[in-house]
């Protein structure tokens, strides 16, 4: 595959995460932050947000896990989720959170339980997107590429 057929599968490929919800504009604001002064600040600004959600998921597991559930810490890890989700534009993560923290608020276990499986789950997706989008990048810019800076939305 030629450099080109490359950066155009790397365009839809960024497109089809907006389109599908994964990613919000967040995202597109991270990305005109790099530069050649600081070439993979999205990866590592993404892979911090991997780091912390890993972290965060293990201690919501943890609380939901407990006999008498503590909900206030249970909400406090939840809102640190949804922060980190939302500062990478993690749309669909983000989203479960908010319905998750009403939950916390109704103190309702079950409830909760589903909503840590759906934001697990929506971090798995959104990790395997991203964890895809930049292995296209590596192969565009091993190929001698760049990585196409202007996405449209209208073609």
């Amino acid at each position: 595959m030629d450099v080109g057929q490359m950066q155009r599968q790397w365009i839809d490929y960024t497109k089809s995460l907006f389109l599908e919800g994964f990613l919000d504009g967040q995202f597109l604001q991270l990305q005109q932050l790099q530069d050649e002064n600081n070439p993979d600040f999205v990866v590592e600004v993404v892979s911090l947000f991997f780091e912390d959600s890993e972290r965060l998921l293990k201690d919501l597991t943890f609380a939901l896990d407990q006999n008498g559930v503590d909900f206030k810490k249970v909400d406090a890890h939840v809102h640190q989720l949804k922060g980190s989700s939302s500062s990478i534009g993690a749309q669909r993560v983000k989203n479960c959170c908010i319905a998750f923290r009403n939950f916390c608020e109704e103190q309702n276990t079950d409830a909760c339980l589903r909503c840590l499986q759906q934001v697990k789950q929506e971090y798995c997706l959104v990790k395997n997107k991203l964890e895809t989008l930049f292995r296209l990048e590596q192969q565009i810019v091993a190929a001698g590429g760049s990585i196409p800076t202007e996405l449209s939305f209208s073609g």
